[in-house]
């Protein structure tokens, strides 16, 4: 066991918005309650008392408290400093594995698990940028305007989300991504005109990829099968397919063939009265031009 005086403040919650464990998660809170149980018979069996933990550890008492209570869930640099200070020989720092998992809301967590394992995606969504393609400064400004308000421990979670998302363009081999977005999400200013030059700039260099076809859906269309909703479908090695729309099954996803189709007809349809890849890349380009 080794401890040090602690440097400098104790973080406390507000040092870390976004690690609020979610009560309806009910595996997330076993995992989060299962390692919060360890850590505190550790530090009892080392003799230290929570405050003279937390300041070895650099965490607030009450911080110290309500990860060990399952009410917090611990950050990386948390655990690692805790089996330090422990001297748990990395047994501590090992349950990163497990509360990484539960780290983010049961929901995305679900929808990041599917994207996962898509061999194919095609995406659209008639409000905003779609959510694999938001800076997390867009993310945050998006967020901002939900109303009721998100806490900020739910926008920091919903953002680091999202950010982990990302992972689905980094895989080997790659999945093909199909995106239709709408001209107007790609003109509203939200958390700024600059953080709008940057999304738009991440928008041309995502396109780039030769594994993404991105397409911009005008405002001056006279026709639009999208009117009904967004749409996601996602296809997987084995042949398999899962879609979701808010017109389709209450907005469920589902994997029935018949509704699937439906889901593919109206995707194909937007794809072919939105601009085309390379129509869609010079428009992008002409509204950076206008910032």
């Amino acid at each position: 066991m080794s401890v040090d005086a602690g440097a400098g403040r104790l973080r406390t919650e507000a040092d870390e918005p976004g690690w609020e464990v979610d009560p309806d998660d009910e595996w997330g809170v076993a995992v989060i309650a299962t390692v919060g149980r360890q850590l505190r018979l550790r530090r009892e069996a080392s003799g230290l008392r929570a405050a003279e933990f937390g300041e070895a550890v650099g965490y607030g008492e009450d911080l110290v408290y309500k990860i060990e209570g399952g009410k917090r869930i611990p950050r990386q640099e948390y655990l690692d400093r805790a089996d330090e200070v422990l001297g748990a020989g990395g047994l501590i720092s090992a349950t990163w594995e497990d509360v990484k998992r539960v780290r983010y809301p049961r929901k995305v967590r679900e929808l990041g698990q599917l994207e996962a394992k898509a061999v194919e995606l095609q995406l659209y969504d008639p409000l905003n940028i779609h959510g694999l393609l938001q800076t997390p400064e867009y993310a945050r400004g998006l967020l901002l305007m939900r109303r009721p308000a998100y806490t900020e421990d739910e926008v920091e979670r919903f953002i680091s989300a999202r950010v982990a998302r990302k992972a689905v363009f980094e895989r080997d081999p790659v999945p093909e991504l199909s995106f239709v977005l709408e001209e107007w999400a790609l003109r509203r200013p939200l958390g700024g005109r600059e953080v709008l030059r940057r999304q738009l700039e991440l928008l041309l260099e995502t396109a780039q990829l030769r594994n993404v076809e991105l397409q911009v859906m005008p405002m001056d269309r006279e026709e639009h099968a999208g009117t009904d909703g967004g749409i996601e479908v996602l296809k997987f090695a084995d042949g398999a397919a899962v879609g979701r729309s808010p017109v389709v099954a209450g907005g469920r996803p589902v994997s029935e063939p018949r509704q699937l189709r439906i889901l593919e007809l109206r995707y194909g349809i937007i794809r072919a009265q939105a601009l085309t890849p390379r129509e869609s890349a010079a428009f992008i380009e002409q509204l950076l031009g206008e910032r």
